[in-house]
């Protein structure tokens, strides 16, 4: 089999392609360069896709003997990726970045052009598993990324591979170690890649302006501060909220709301975070086959954390394919344009990813 394995300078990747050239594919190895000005996209352990990155990607092909290449993504990661986040940002949402480059740079523009020349797979080094053409959760739950994979198809996952998804971290970094990759004890990337300094704030600023609004208080609707932008705020953010003055009754207050278009932020205490129903969009059954009734579940609806059994209704809203889901206990910082994902826990072969939606809506009440 013809596999395409994108190496992104990291260690899993790099072992990915050689668990795939061992298997004995016909394995080429690919650098996506994602950025304009690559040499600015890495500072110690965050960011990536700087030349720092190509050429450890392109040493691991070396070391593996397989012919590797850099494929210029920068234009539809800036059109696709950055510009999607930004604009969710200024409408108030809080998307995650890892979900978009997966659904549509890494398994769409790369594996649409994989397929066109040939290739029959596309390996990454994301720590997933695939059972049957199913996707699930990897072995290692402390790097288990089948939540920012649940945004693929049923036609997406069977064009892909992801050999590292039944092994622990520590024995990855093991075996690259073994097979002479110098990647082998390389940082992990963490944040978000495009933006190496950390600072969200800052590079959301910079883009959107300066657009003030009020904070105001949940209960009372006292306009407790003012802001210069929606996108700097978050549902379930505690710090930085611009609010001096303590809550009354002494407890922390939390943004609860955001509203773009008034640009108000409201915030109140844990309890009005409490959520018993979300709405999703953007649904996508990963069997390919949409449930013909609810389904009990857990959703999940962060990459770490948030996870409540559930039952999921598959609805039409607006003409868009999306989900109802409620929730058996409630759910807190529960953000509009994150995704909810759906499982099935399976102690045996590891939880099952049945499909998942973007967030459009919640609600604090329970459904009867």
């Amino acid at each position: 089999m013809r596999v395409l394995a994108a190496m992104s300078g990291g260690v899993d990747s790099a072992v990915a392609a050689a668990r795939a050239v061992e298997a004995g594919h016909d394995v080429v190895g690919v650098h996506l360069a994602l950025s304009t000005a690559p040499g600015a996209l890495r500072t110690g352990s965050r960011g990536c896709c700087s030349r720092e990155d190509a050429d450890d990607a392109r040493r691991a092909a070396d070391v593996l003997g397989i012919p590797f290449y850099v494929w210029d993504f920068a234009d539809r990661f800036k059109e696709d990726v950055i510009d999607e986040f930004v604009e969710a940002y200024a409408e108030g949402q809080t998307p995650n970045p890892c979900l978009t480059c997966n659904e549509k740079i890494k398994f769409a523009a790369l594996a649409d052009k994989a397929i066109a020349l040939g290739f029959d797979a596309l390996a990454t080094g994301h720590y997933a598993r695939l059972s049957g053409g199913e996707l699930r959760r990897a072995v290692d739950d402390d790097k288990d990324q089948s939540y920012v994979l649940a945004v693929l198809d049923h036609a997406q996952l069977s064009r892909a591979m992801f050999p590292c998804g039944d092994t622990p971290k520590p024995q990855i970094r093991e075996e690259a170690a073994r097979r002479g990759l110098s990647v082998a004890d390389k940082p992990d990337s963490h944040d978000i890649c495009f933006i190496p300094t950390g600072d969200t704030r800052a590079f959301l600023g910079a883009r959107i302006g300066i657009r003030p609004g009020a904070v105001v208080d949940a209960d009372s609707g006292e306009r407790l501060a003012e802001h210069e932008g929606v996108h700097g705020f978050t549902i379930g953010q505690r710090k930085g909220l611009g609010v001096e003055a303590p809550a009354v009754d002494g407890k922390p207050r939390y943004v609860t709301d955001i509203d773009p278009e008034s640009g108000t932020v409201t915030v109140g205490s844990a309890e009005h975070l409490q959520v018993w129903t979300i709405e999703a969009g953007r649904a996508v059954w990963t069997s390919g086959q949409v449930p013909d009734g609810p389904v009990d579940c857990v959703v999940q609806v962060r990459a770490h954390g948030g996870l409540a059994p559930a039952r999921a209704i598959p609805v039409i809203r607006d003409g868009d394919a999306g989900i109802d889901i409620e929730l058996a206990q409630p759910l807190t910082g529960v953000a509009r344009g994150q995704a909810a994902v759906l499982y099935l826990p399976d102690e045996t072969d590891g939880d099952l990813v049945i499909g998942s939606g973007r967030i459009i809506g919640t609600s604090s009440l329970a459904r009867v």
